[in-house]
C-alpha cells in the first residue's frame, strides 16, 4: 500500500520562504513522475511543478522563479522551496506521484501567506 505524507506547510508572511515535503513509501519502485498541485478555497485545484524520475522540471507560470522542486537521490520523496511567497500563494498543497500507471495522492498540507 503506497503512502505519501506530506509536511512543511504553514503560516508566512508575504516575501518569506517555506519548504514542503512529500515522502512516498510502500513501494519497490521509485515514482517516474512528481508533482504538486494546490487548492485555494473557491478554486480549482491547480498543477504548480513537477519533476521527473531523471529530475527534469517544469513549472507553472504563477511560480516560475519562486518555486524549485526536487527529489531525493533514492527517488521517493519530493521537495518544493517556495520562495518570494505572495498571499495568492495561499492553499492547500498536495503532492501526486506515478508509480507504474497508477496515481496516488497525499492528503494536502495548508500554505498560508498573511501578515
Amino acid at each position: 500500500q503506497v503512502q505519501l505524507v506530506e509536511s512543511g506547510g504553514g503560516l508566512v508572511q508575504p516575501g518569506g520562504s517555506l519548504r514542503l515535503s512529500c515522502a512516498a513509501s510502500g513501494s519497490r519502485f521509485s515514482p517516474y513522475f512528481m508533482d504538486w498541485y494546490r487548492q485555494a478555497p473557491g478554486k480549482q485545484r491547480e498543477w504548480v511543478a513537477g519533476i521527473t524520475d531523471r529530475g527534469i522540471t517544469t513549472y507553472a507560470d504563477s511560480v516560475r522563479g519562486r518555486f524549485t522542486i526536487s527529489r531525493d537521490t533514492a527517488g521517493n520523496t519530493v521537495n518544493l522551496q517556495m520562495n518570494s511567497l505572495k498571499s495568492e500563494d495561499t492553499a492547500v498543497y498536495y503532492c501526486k506521484v506515478l508509480i507504474g500507471s497508477t496515481e496516488y495522492w497525499g492528503q494536502g498540507t495548508q500554505v498560508t501567506v498573511s501578515n
